[in-house]
């Protein structure tokens, strides 16, 4: 189950690297509007997200059960200033980050994936849960760069 979740997001993480590399960079920081997130700030926010993930992962196979504070996703992005990262730099970043992540969920042990994890405040969920999770949020977000780009 997990080396098909690591081999997934291996696979998705380079094709779509690629085509964000042909994506011009003045398309990458355009804001669709002031409230909303461009396709840099998605892509950093799935920067927060695999550092975030990456520390759940890893903990919960130390513990019986996981407590992990709440991503702070609007102040996250903003504190960063992902707009204004270079945008060759934020893709491999992101690339590399998942490709790590990719390894650590390929060595989770079987019976670590039943490890109870409570992300504030949210109800309790399985290591397995978040593992497959994780590849749900990043095809959407993805699906969203698509849309904008």
């Amino acid at each position: 189950m997990v080396d098909e979740v690591a081999r997934k997001l291996v696979e998705i993480v380079d094709t779509t690297a690629e085509k964000l590399r042909s994506l011009d960079a003045a398309v990458a920081s355009a804001k669709p509007a002031a409230d909303k997130w461009s396709i840099q700030e998605i892509l950093g926010h799935l920067v927060d997200s695999a550092a975030n993930n990456h520390q759940r992962f890893v903990r919960a196979q130390l513990v019986d059960s996981l407590t992990f504070p709440k991503y702070e996703q609007d102040s996250w992005v903003s504190l960063q200033a992902y707009n204004e990262t270079p945008w060759p730099e934020l893709i491999e970043l992101w690339r590399l980050a998942n490709r790590h992540l990719a390894r650590v969920i390929g060595r989770i042990p079987e019976a670590q994936l039943l490890t109870s994890c409570r992300i504030d405040p949210y109800k309790p969920v399985t290591l397995k849960f978040l593992v497959e999770d994780y590849l749900v949020h990043l095809e959407h977000h993805l699906r969203q760069i698509a849309a904008q780009s």
